[in-house]
């Protein structure tokens, strides 16, 4: 009421007027705050979680890739085997001894070849093993960041019935989940 110059507030225009002037306080402030950080916590481990996932596909392309070009190398050796078997078999057979000397002459030749070719095949096999690993860790990584991800977004529902009840003990569950979303955050970003 006013009158006079003077002006009288009621008890409900004084705490319209205090809330409008004031940052959010008690309860309802603090969930706001908290939900943004877990919002904006929760958006970068989704961001880690997709990357590391796209990472584990790569690396798993990568070690089919090298998988093939081993088992292109196996092919290699075993066609120069046979080319050996049947140098060795005309070997046997021929009856003339400078034929047999020719023969003998590529069978060393298909024999050290086979070497080197052997030794290309472990070699990308090894690297193929390699890739399966990477993407292995990958998935493992992905799979803590997507365990964070879920524990922050169960935080963030609990957060607003917690809003919706004002249970204080709802609030103290949400800091609660949301540490074990960290944490599980934290073991992703340190490879555990």
């Amino acid at each position: 009421m006013s009158g006079g110059g003077f002006h009288v507030h009621g008890p409900h225009d004084h705490e319209l007027e205090h809330a409008a002037q004031h940052e959010p306080s008690g309860m309802a402030g603090q969930l706001a705050v908290i939900t943004a950080i877990l919002a904006t916590v929760g958006a970068m481990f989704a961001y880690m979680g997709g990357a590391t996932q796209a990472n584990a596909g790569l690396y798993k392309n990568m070690a089919a890739i090298k998988k093939t070009e081993a088992s292109n190398q196996w092919n290699f050796f075993q066609a120069k085997s046979t080319k050996q078997s049947l140098a060795e078999v005309s070997r046997d057979l021929s009856p003339v001894a400078a034929d047999r000397e020719k023969y003998q002459a590529k069978i060393d030749r298909y024999e050290t070849e086979k070497k080197a070719i052997q030794a290309e095949a472990e070699k990308i096999e090894a690297e193929s093993k390699d890739w399966d690993r990477k993407s292995d860790a990958q998935m493992h990584e992905h799979h803590r960041w997507a365990q964070a991800t879920t524990a922050l977004q169960i935080a963030i529902a609990m957060a607003a019935i917690a809003l919706l009840t004002k249970k204080r003990w709802l609030e103290y569950a949400v800091i609660g989940v949301s540490a074990v979303g960290v944490a599980l955050g934290g073991m992703a970003w340190f490879h555990i």
